[in-house]
């Protein structure tokens, strides 16, 4: 096997601990490259992925003592490359993969638009709509974004076994069904593009929520601007983009000095150090969101969460006009989220007795039932009409009901200060 380091420089030798450190940084962003880039050229996944791990294993081992290449990405690329390579020499694979293979240029010489298509192939193929959403996520997280198989089961809740089994099936679905590594177009775009949404906001959502895992979110935006970057001419793609940057844009103000959580009007909105809303992220999802020309789910978010990110205040914000864009959500996918902020939205513009009347309007369809947070939005209601000691009581039961520990202790923290 060959890893010979294409860069130009000479590396410093480094000790085990930082070589470790620098493999780990290096390997975010080079593994899912990889595997994008040998799947296209081999067709084999698991071939892919055994090479990436292993280019992996070779840089933990070679560079305490070598040092870290000046490339780092394109070292763990032609590693990579080189035992595939090997594999496929001694398996006598077909000669044209093993052509295309061998001629196969060092990551740091090919154009960098191949190398990001490579990785949006990857996605639509893990999201083809032949998979079970679960499966779709699943094998995102894995081969996409690099996420371990033991992370991802605790992620959604199964046991590593069951997440190996899961994961093997999809892959060998994708084999058997002869789905395309590519992304599609006409009428196979408009089928597959919302399962690839779909599949990016839920990804989004499981780092975003209080006990989620940050890298998860932080992935999530970045494959959200490399396809719109990719297919500037789909609305939807640019409002999901916009809405999870004005989502993430104060994702480092959600949390005081202690780590408990802070609701929305006690964010720092104005502060410029770390605990604040980033300004940059809400600038580009403005550019993205003026690029948005339907009213979709994506695009009725994106504008609710652009009127927060640009109000001076929870006072300040439009909310008749958040209001009336819960209404259109509503209308176009009814669910508990939105049937909760949208009394949230109602007693803000409209006064704490209107979103109390929706709320009611919501439990006696059925769609709360079992839902904690529906037990918190009718205490903040009640503490806005001015009924503290029942608003109080119903921030206790709402936090016994809930199972993040963040959110417990938020509600406890509003229920004591209603005592005071």
């Amino acid at each position: 096997m060959t890893g010979t380091d294409t860069t130009t420089g000479a590396p410093d030798s480094v000790g085990s601990a930082a070589a470790a450190r620098s493999v780990a940084a290096a390997g975010v962003d080079a593994y899912p490259r990889i595997v994008a880039t040998l799947i296209r050229l081999t067709g084999d996944w698991a071939l892919a992925e055994d090479c990436a791990q292993e280019s992996l294993a070779v840089a933990l081992e070679r560079w305490p003592g070598d040092g870290v290449p000046v490339n780092p990405g394109g070292w763990l690329m032609t590693v990579a490359r080189n035992r595939a390579l090997d594999v496929l020499r001694r398996a006598t694979v077909e000669r044209r993969k093993l052509h295309d293979l061998a001629l196969l240029a060092p990551t740091d010489a090919r154009p960098e638009h191949d190398v990001e298509d490579d990785r949006l192939r990857l996605v639509f193929t893990c999201c083809h709509p032949a998979l079970a959403l679960d499966a779709r996520v699943a094998l995102t997280l894995r081969t996409v974004c690099g996420v371990p198989t033991a992370d991802i089961a605790r992620l959604l809740l199964v046991s590593e076994s069951t997440m190996t089994r899961r994961l093997t099936r999809a892959r060998t679905r994708i084999a058997q069904a002869g789905i395309p590594y590519r992304v599609p177009t006409g009428p196979a775009l408009a089928e597959r593009l919302p399962g690839v949404l779909a599949v990016l906001y839920l990804l989004f959502t499981r780092g975003y929520v209080p006990d989620g895992e940050p890298a998860f979110a932080d992935e999530a935006v970045r494959l959200a601007r490399l396809l719109d970057g990719l297919m500037p001419e789909q609305s939807e793609v640019a409002a999901l983009r916009a809405l999870l940057l004005f989502q993430h844009s104060r994702r480092d103000a959600r949390r005081d000095a202690a780590g408990n959580l802070l609701t929305l009007a006690r964010q720092d909105r104005a502060r410029w150090d770390r605990a604040r809303w980033d300004r940059a992220a809400i600038a580009e999802g403005q550019a993205a969101i003026a690029r948005v020309r339907d009213d979709g789910t994506y695009a009725w978010q994106a504008r609710i969460a652009a009127c927060h990110a640009t109000a001076a205040s929870v006072d300040a914000t439009d909310w008749p006009t958040i209001a009336r864009a819960y209404d259109a959500l509503a209308d176009l996918r009814p669910s508990p989220v939105i049937a909760l902020n949208r009394a949230v939205a109602h007693g803000y513009a409209y006064g704490p007795a209107a979103g109390l009347g929706l709320l009611d309007e919501a439990r006696a369809e059925g769609g709360l039932s079992g839902y904690p947070l529906a037990g918190a939005v009718e205490a903040d209601l009640v503490a806005r009409q001015g009924d503290r000691p029942r608003a109080e009581a119903l921030f206790r039961e709402a936090a016994a009901a809930v199972d993040s520990a963040a959110e417990r202790s938020a509600l406890l923290e509003r229920a004591t200060e209603l005592s005071r």
